[in-house]
């Protein structure tokens, strides 16, 4: 999902090789990287686009589920779903404090994301239109998900390996959630089965797309690994998720919308047709079903904000003032 975060990086850095290969040498023992230590700058842009279009991603995939809290076919449903957004927000603000260790201001990420400079997954700009698309983006969006980032604990800079441990136990638990979903309406009525496949089959292959462009076509793939900002390629990751999903489909009898799909024996593995590639690229480009939408939403929920961010900044000046009022007093 967010190797989709390094598409356009500028991994390029000018440090000498000396430093370069201390660098590297800290890298391939394991080592973190912590904010205060030397970095090239290559390492730190990466990281910073990276991190930030993540958090981004989690900020914006509040809201094709959050439209459907009040619509929820039940109480408990309601209760699930958001408590499940609300995760959401909490790891969009754990994200941005780690990138924020990086020299890089939440304002300034946000005033990117609002101008169209930075990206977020692909998959957040598809409309949800019915109750399945909840079951299918728990299911297969945060099942990406999570391929994309149990690696992303082990990644080589700190504050972002330990902020993804708390991410992927909470994405873990939607996963599940929307699992259970689908299955409850994979073995309902003839109507919700079909709805339930129906949610399948538009969210199976933007899912697939998550994991970004085919390894042969990404530019960064190899200095991020070698940095261990990512430990596994977009098709390794990918194949992980088929092999991983399509038994879970079957288990509760629905059908992957794939006819080039099949067993490989061979590598232990299923076999999948292509993707289009075209549409992905229309969607990161700007150009999908809601992606007008949903920078429009973020723009208002900013604007509408402001007055919170004025009247915090104010609190926040008048503590300041009271607390050196109070040291020249005592002084």
């Amino acid at each position: 999902m967010y190797s989709q975060g390094l598409i356009g990086a500028q991994t390029a850095t000018e440090e000498d090789e000396a430093f370069l290969e201390r660098f590297q040498a800290r890298i391939d023992a394991e080592e973190k990287i912590e904010p205060t230590d030397p970095m090239p700058e290559g390492y730190r842009r990466t990281l910073i686009r990276q991190i930030g279009q993540h958090a981004h991603s989690e900020i914006v995939g509040m809201l094709p589920e959050g439209n459907w809290i009040t619509r929820a076919p039940s109480l408990r449903r309601k209760a699930a779903l958001l408590a499940k957004v609300q995760d959401e927000g909490g790891h969009g603000l754990y994200l941005y404090s780690a990138a924020e260790t990086l020299g890089v201001s939440r304002e300034q990420m946000t005033e990117e994301l609002l101008a169209g400079k930075a990206k977020y997954s692909s998959i957040f700009n598809y409309p949800t239109l019915t109750w399945a698309d909840i079951g299918a983006i728990g299911w297969l969006v945060d099942g990406a998900a999570i391929m994309n980032q149990i690696p992303l604990c082990r990644c080589s800079y700190g504050p972002y390996s330990r902020a993804m441990i708390r991410v992927c136990k909470e994405e873990s638990f939607h996963q599940r959630q929307g699992y259970e979903i689908m299955m409850t309406l994979a073995r309902g009525s003839d109507e919700q089965k079909e709805l339930a496949q129906d949610a399948l089959n538009r969210w199976w292959w933007p899912s697939l797309m998550m994991f970004g462009p085919h390894d042969a076509d990404s530019q960064h793939g190899d200095q991020s690994m070698k940095w261990k900002i990512k430990r596994f390629t977009n098709d390794e990751l990918r194949q992980r998720f088929v092999n991983a999903t399509v038994p879970q489909a079957e288990f509760i009898g629905l059908t992957v919308p794939d006819p080039e799909l099949k067993w490989n024996e061979e590598k232990q593995g299923y076999d999948f047709g292509p993707i289009d590639w075209d549409e992905f690229w229309r969607v990161v480009k700007g150009k999908g079903p809601m992606n007008r939408e949903r920078l429009e939403a973020r723009r208002k929920a900013y604007a509408d904000g402001e007055w919170v961010r004025e009247a915090a900044n104010a609190h926040a000046a008048k503590r300041k003032a009271r607390a050196e009022a109070s040291k020249i007093a005592a002084e």
